[in-house]
């Protein structure tokens, strides 16, 4: 009977550990495409409310008594929607979340002026508050995208 061969491994038995393959860096996670467009419609939502906010204290536009906290309910939104927007291009966690939340808030702060317009007859004004919610929707639909919401799961 012939004897057969078979090629055997060699068996490392150093104590030391081996050297890792050469040529291979980890993989890092790469930003979406998506998240810079939805944190830019972030920050047009922030400036929407900022626009909105200017609006009532501006002296000339004929708001005498204006309470403040509807400015500062406007400004609230517009900077949650700023930091909405710097967590997502930044991917930390959750801030698709914080994202949403905000431009959520302010598209309804935008359809309840387009309908109070729209009740007081001002068409004009109505379809300028229709699009000024460009930017709480935009927000709003690519902060939920999956892309994004794996990006800042973290």
């Amino acid at each position: 009977m012939a004897k057969q061969s078979r090629p055997t491994a060699q068996v490392r038995r150093s104590p030391r550990a081996a050297r890792p393959a050469a040529g291979r860096a980890p993989l890092l996670p790469t930003r979406p495409l998506l998240a810079p467009f939805a944190a830019v419609f972030g920050v047009l939502a922030a400036v929407e409310m900022g626009y909105l906010a200017w609006l009532l204290v501006d002296p000339d536009a004929g708001f005498d008594t204006v309470p403040v906290w509807p400015v500062a309910v406007l400004a609230g939104l517009g900077v949650v929607c700023v930091v909405g927007a710097v967590l997502v291009v930044l991917g930390r966690w959750r801030g698709w979340l914080v994202l949403a939340v905000g431009s959520t808030l302010s598209l309804l702060v935008l359809l309840a002026i387009a309908v109070l317009f729209g009740s007081l007859g001002a068409g004009s004004e109505t379809w300028w508050a229709v699009v000024m919610t460009v930017g709480p929707l935009g927000a709003l639909v690519l902060a939920c995208r999956a892309p994004v919401r794996g990006w800042t799961s973290g």
